[in-house]
């Protein structure tokens, strides 16, 4: 028996879910990419309502598949997190992406970004980001009561809806968590959970230097007390041997008086 595969409408819209770009140009592109993605998805692991994707098709208008594009890094306030193959809005409960983030490579042009900051503007991104990495220059937009709009200053600036803070003050860009700790990179994060390690593998061995420590202690303080257990036994037996050594004087001394001596009369060394 041959299977039959489902018919597909005529009229069914398909929505791929890879344009056939690659997600970057090059190495450089493709770690901060990485950084800014999964640095804010660690950021918002416990949240889950915070969905964080990286190049991930967005399209934002139902039956259009045409309007389409794939900002490097997205984040979304009150969607859940989850595997997708695209986003599409409409199935998303009309949420757009708040937030927005794109990393040049040589090969962007002004034309591209232009288009992409219009995109952006158009459905309904509020805050946008621009990092150049290879000239260490960081644009950024925040939406008003007109659309997105440049931000003046953004070398120490802090994202409205991310909490996290832009240092332009070094050779390359330093983002911040809220909590005030750096964005890591895979390699330093590796190297911390290294770290991590060896402190607590540090710990573990001192806390066992310590147990032993205290069962040494305990095994000096038991022979102390065996020691002190057999003192007080010899101690005991003394007493013992002395009160027979009495109490044979006194029945020694009880015969003589019946005999009629005087047992206090008696040279010791003289024989009876």
């Amino acid at each position: 028996m041959v299977s039959q595969l489902p018919a597909v409408s005529p009229t069914e819209v398909i929505y791929p879910e890879s344009d056939g770009k690659p997600m970057a140009d090059n190495t450089k592109q493709f770690r901060w990419i990485v950084v800014i993605q999964q640095n804010l998805d660690w950021q918002f692991a416990n949240a889950s309502d915070v969905f964080v994707a990286g190049d991930l098709l967005w399209y934002p208008v139902e039956g259009k598949p045409n309007i389409v594009t794939a900002p490097d890094v997205m984040v979304i306030f009150g969607r859940p997190k989850g595997d997708r193959g695209s986003y599409q809005q409409w199935k998303e409960g009309g949420i757009a992406p708040q937030v927005v983030f794109e990393v040049l490579s040589p090969s962007n042009t002004q034309t591209e970004m232009e288009k992409k900051l219009l995109f952006y503007d158009r459905h309904g991104v509020e805050e946008y980001y621009i990092y150049d990495p290879d000239t260490n220059e960081l644009r950024g937009w925040l939406r008003g009561e007109d659309g997105l709009a440049a931000i003046e200053s953004v070398a120490d600036w802090v994202s409205p809806r991310l909490g996290i803070r832009f240092d332009l003050s070094g050779e390359v860009l330093q983002i911040y968590h809220p909590d005030g700790n750096p964005f890591l990179s895979y390699a330093e994060i590796a190297e911390q959970a290294e770290q991590e390690r060896q402190r607590a593998e540090q710990e573990r061995q001192r806390a066992e230097q310590e147990r032993q420590r205290a069962e040494q202690e305990h095994q000096r303080a038991e022979q102390e007390r065996q020691r002190a257990e057999q003192e007080r036994q010899r101690a005991e037996q003394a007493e013992t041997e002395l009160e027979l050594e009495r109490q044979r004087s006194q029945a020694l001394a009880e015969r003589l008086r019946q005999m009629g001596i005087d047992p206090e009369r008696i040279d010791p060394h003289q024989s009876i």
